[in-house]
């Protein structure tokens, strides 16, 4: 039986143009969790909302984040064990750069060691922010896989990706994976 996914947005909570939406609107085996405040990010609240999102599902899922949650996900594998399949980690931001929004401070402390399930970070050449040279120090710390893709920006809305059908095939490719190792 497929795996079930779980959506992570980041900050914003990815809106309609966003390929997590396209995903979420079109795969009924894609939820997405619900923190109190998508535009206010405080940590413990985002813990709590990924427990909620994993405590209703029958399987452990495949975490698919996006930019903050990114992190999120460190931060709670960290805290909680592995009570998921694996994670496929998209755009993970860089809270020392430029670009990091102050209102996610408290995400900032990123756990360094490996995360407890598969994962995999899929990184832009382009992303403002979080640079290639981020992602594989990160991918090296949590025990990732890297996938470095083109130009592409922070790979949302605003990198104009419609349904996104390069990051389907690969979550499905990862899906596959997972699966075939008896997650």
């Amino acid at each position: 039986m497929t795996l079930p996914v779980l959506l992570l947005p980041g900050i914003g909570g990815s809106g309609a143009d966003h390929w997590q939406s396209h995903w979420e609107r079109t795969d009924p085996g894609m939820t997405r969790f619900a923190p109190s405040h998508w535009d206010r990010p405080e940590l413990a609240d985002w813990c709590k909302a990924l427990d909620r999102a994993v405590g209703t599902l029958d399987r452990p899922p495949i975490l698919v984040a996006h930019s903050l949650a990114c992190l999120l996900v460190a931060h709670w594998a960290a805290a909680r064990g592995a009570s998921v399949a694996g994670a496929m980690l998209v755009a993970v931001p860089d809270p020392s750069g430029l670009a990091f929004p102050d209102e996610a401070r408290t995400f900032a402390q990123v756990p360094e060691q490996p995360l407890p399930f598969p994962s995999l970070i899929v990184a832009s050449a382009n992303d403002p922010y979080g640079t290639v040279d981020y992602g594989n120090r990160r991918a090296r710390q949590w025990g990732s896989r890297l996938i470095t893709l083109g130009p592409l920006g922070h790979i949302n809305a605003g990198s104009n990706l419609g349904d996104w059908p390069e990051g389907r095939d690969i979550l499905t490719s990862f899906r596959a994976e997972i699966e075939g190792k008896g997650a």
